[in-house]
């Protein structure tokens, strides 16, 4: 009499097996994270509608942010014709702050990505080689330290003088050494671990481990670092440009903005806020999103 197991073979030996899933790899995973993550897919959609607003101001602009007009100067909020009102002169706010997106994050972002190359290569070269070399390198850059950023970048833009490329050239001179230390502070860790060890004595040359072992390990820290240093350039920038250091009228910036209207705050408050508003929106988006990348890639959560 035959069994069952003869009569009826196992699902597991007539089934066929299941299908391994695909492996996504590392920045799979990040992109995954990032989109379960509420804040970040805010922070980001905010950001976009800036960035979108910014770079398509020649078409959705309504008006033309230099043109004046002294029988419309400081328009409320919700004024026929001007949404948002208008500025000292009479130019139409939403227009301004379209054009002025433009250059405020081209202040921002630029500086940041600039001293992320500028550090990541200096801090390298410091941690990987070592000595007198990392000695001298950390010490020239341990006088910026002595400053804060704010009063390293007014001293800067003061000596340069106001200007687009001078304020981008001292916001970056800003955030280079501060690149730096992160980057030497990784490459060090990464110089004492064992493969790095085995490829030199294999007869790597230096530029051959740094480039297949050293950088791939350097550069992720580093770049969610410097993520974190988008919303303190924004902030910076506005600053220069309050104070005079940055761009010169009549060109749109949100903080230059802020300065000009800061006499009628009293009499139109909310149309002198508005660029203010905008610069705390972007800088605490940045913020979020920041922290939202660097805890996607963090791999051992």
């Amino acid at each position: 009499m035959k069994t069952y197991m003869e009569l009826a073979p196992s699902a597991a030996l007539t089934e066929e097996p299941p299908a391994a899933p695909p492996s996504r790899g590392y920045w799979g995973v990040v992109w995954q994270q990032l989109r379960r993550d509420p804040m970040a897919i805010a922070a980001g959609s905010v950001l976009l509608l800036i960035v979108i607003a910014a770079v398509f101001a020649p078409l959705l602009a309504p008006a033309d942010p230099y043109k004046t007009s002294m029988i419309k100067r400081l328009l409320p909020v919700g004024s026929e014709g001007f949404l948002l009102g208008t500025d000292e002169l009479g130019r139409d706010m939403i227009s301004r702050l379209m054009y002025g997106g433009r250059i405020s994050l081209l202040m921002g972002v630029v500086p940041v990505f600039a001293a992320f190359g500028i550090g990541t290569f200096i801090g390298i070269l410091a941690g990987y080689v070592g000595g007198k070399v990392n000695m001298v390198i950390m010490r020239v850059l341990d006088v910026f330290y002595a400053f804060p950023s704010v009063l390293l970048a007014v001293a800067i833009s003061g000596a340069l003088g106001p200007g687009l490329s001078n304020s981008l050239l001292a916001l970056t001179l800003v955030f280079v050494p501060q690149v730096v230390r992160v980057a030497e502070s990784v490459t060090t860790q990464v110089r004492q671990l064992d493969y790095i060890e085995a490829a030199r004595m294999s007869g790597a040359s230096a530029f051959s481990i740094i480039r297949v072992h050293v950088l791939g390990n350097v550069l992720g820290p580093v770049f969610v670092y410097a993520t974190g240093l988008l919303s303190v350039s924004m902030i910076l920038a506005s600053g220069l440009s309050f104070l005079g250091l940055g761009v010169k009228p009549p060109e749109p910036e949100w903080g230059l903005m802020l300065n000009t209207l800061r006499s009628a705050i009293y009499m139109n408050p909310w149309v002198a806020a508005l660029p203010g508003v905008l610069i705390f929106l972007t800088s605490i988006a940045f913020n979020l999103l920041a922290d939202s990348v660097r805890s996607a890639m963090d791999i051992r959560r």
